[in-house]
């Protein structure tokens, strides 16, 4: 686990006007990897900065809209997700583009699969089409009951969400979900640092935009997992205890993406992003089209 400060900072912006906060990291011409973060965090948050550079990978985050250093665009979709990533790649010269989605970002992630903007994906320590049947029964009971109240009212679910707190409440809610072997990663000095820093900016603009993307994460997804054609692996850690990540460890995601390749680690937990950061990024390069 090596966690450094991005090379390269900047913003693209868009047609509409509005501007994207994005970071890098690795050589600039490097295989281009976009990351998709995880709840509450931003750009400033990367991953494998030990190896990216070795794997000649040019690694991407880019703030949704609402967080850190990009601007809002209220009432936002998945769909429109992946428009934002098409602009940025063509801006900022991204051909062959891979995504990778973490935990809340992996919706992010796999809207760009299924618009046609990734080569190849990956979806980490992921959450799952939450509000889709397969997990009406499995949910923990505050799960069903932010999915249920999404279903049932999506602004006020917004509302909800927005009121919540900032980046000290999502931090001791991360560790309140994880289980040991994910606490001594995320706890670990330099890595709190990081990881807080990362939230901090995410709220710097209010938490308009961690409460639309959590109204996005938890209802049902605009598109069919089924029509991506892109590659896509799928990893989970076995001593993941997130109650907000896939509840069978992307065993139905699997089944539902034609493509998918699925990795189950017994000794790992929801941080092996960090932890497995070179096995993640390396099958990622080798994962060809069907």
């Amino acid at each position: 686990m090596h966690i450094v400060d991005p090379a390269r900072l900047g913003q693209v912006r868009l047609p509409d006007g509005r501007a994207l906060g994005w970071a890098e990291w690795g050589p600039e011409d490097g295989a281009p990897v976009l990351l998709c973060s995880g709840a509450a965090t931003s750009r400033w948050l990367g991953f494998g900065g030990d190896v990216v550079g070795p794997l000649g990978i040019r690694l991407i985050t880019v703030d949704r809209p609402g967080l850190g250093a990009s601007d809002p665009a209220p009432g936002r979709t998945l769909d429109g997700w992946a428009q934002d990533v098409r602009r940025l790649a063509a801006a900022r010269g991204l051909p062959s583009l891979a995504v990778l989605g973490y935990s809340q970002g992996a919706p992010f992630a796999l809207a760009c699969a299924a618009a046609g903007i990734a080569t190849r994906a990956a979806v980490v320590a992921g959450t799952d089409e939450l509000a889709h049947p397969a997990f009406r029964d499995t949910l923990a009971p505050e799960v069903r009951r932010m999915v249920e109240a999404v279903e049932a009212d999506p602004a006020g679910a917004e509302a909800f969400f927005r009121g919540f707190g900032g980046a000290e409440a999502l931090w001791d809610l991360v560790l309140a979900m994880s289980g040991d072997e994910d606490r001594s990663v995320y706890t670990e000095p330099g890595f709190a640092r990081a990881y807080r820093r990362a939230m901090a900016e995410a709220f710097a603009q209010g938490p308009d935009g961690y409460a639309r993307d959590t109204v996005l994460a938890m209802g049902r997804w605009p598109f069919d997992p089924a029509a991506i054609t892109a590659p896509v692996d799928l990893w989970y850690g076995a001593r993941d205890t997130s109650a907000v990540h896939s509840p069978d460890l992307g065993a139905t995601l699997a089944r539902r993406i034609p493509t998918a390749r699925r990795h189950v680690l017994p000794d790992a937990g929801g941080a092996l992003l960090w932890t497995h950061a070179e096995a993640v990024l390396r099958a990622l390069l080798e994962r060809t089209r069907p």
